[in-house]
């Protein structure tokens, strides 16, 4: 039975594309492993930007320089 947790910071992620990455997880994990989609967990958590670090400050820090994790 496989668990996927995706985590990302709370910034606007929809519905739909939550709905998105559950379904592209599951055929992932189906594919590669070939493990029954109906046995597949996917759980997304949102963490608030002053709760996650990276490269030694809060991502709201980040964001306030205009730093953002958005392909370019």
């Amino acid at each position: 039975m496989p668990y996927v947790k995706i985590e990302v910071t709370r910034e606007g992620v929809t519905r739909a594309q939550k709905q998105q990455l559950i379904a592209g997880i599951t055929n992932l994990i189906t594919d590669v492993l070939d493990k029954d989609p109906s046995l597949t967990q996917v759980v997304i958590q949102e963490i608030e930007l002053d709760d996650w670090g990276f490269a030694g400050e809060q991502v709201s820090v980040l964001r306030e320089k205009g730093i953002t994790a958005q392909k370019k």
